[in-house]
């Protein structure tokens, strides 16, 4: 009986160090710093037709450039960029909205990230960019 106990909990143990030695990595959220960041405007053949999303209303078109600061050792894949954009009133120019967009893969170290914008035409320029981050995964999640 106590040799049956002792089994039982050697096994125990065994079981609780492997689980802690042999984990698979964790796909976590990596945070993605965001600087220099700044806009222009869109080459023609990309504004061309340029409206929002309701359709109607005609529209602006930006591309935001900036720098990506990856500060781990491994490629993160899939940063949804957040930020506030306000026109020179201070105007919201994307109402309840912070994602703006994403960025498919950064390296480790700096890298260029763009990103196309839409708006609206009556908003007047030039744009204030604020609180630009992003976050992505260290393993490709979608496929």
């Amino acid at each position: 009986m106590q040799l049956r106990s002792l089994t039982v909990i050697f096994i125990s143990c065994l079981i609780t160090f492997l689980s802690w030695v042999i984990v698979p990595p964790a796909i976590a959220l990596t945070q993605i710093k965001l600087f220099d960041v700044s806009y222009k405007d869109c080459p023609p053949e990309l504004a061309e037709g340029a409206v929002l999303s309701s359709g109607s209303a005609a529209a602006n078109c930006f591309i935001v450039i900036g720098k990506a600061e990856n500060g781990t050792n491994k490629t993160v894949y899939d940063a949804d960029i957040f930020g506030r954009i306000y026109d020179a009133n201070n105007d919201s120019v994307m109402q309840n909205r912070t994602r703006l967009g994403s960025i498919t893969e950064v390296p480790p170290g700096i890298s260029d990230f763009e990103l196309r914008i839409s708006v609206a035409a009556n908003q007047p320029t030039p744009l204030k960019l604020k609180q630009f981050k992003a976050a992505g995964f260290s393993g490709q999640v979608r496929k």
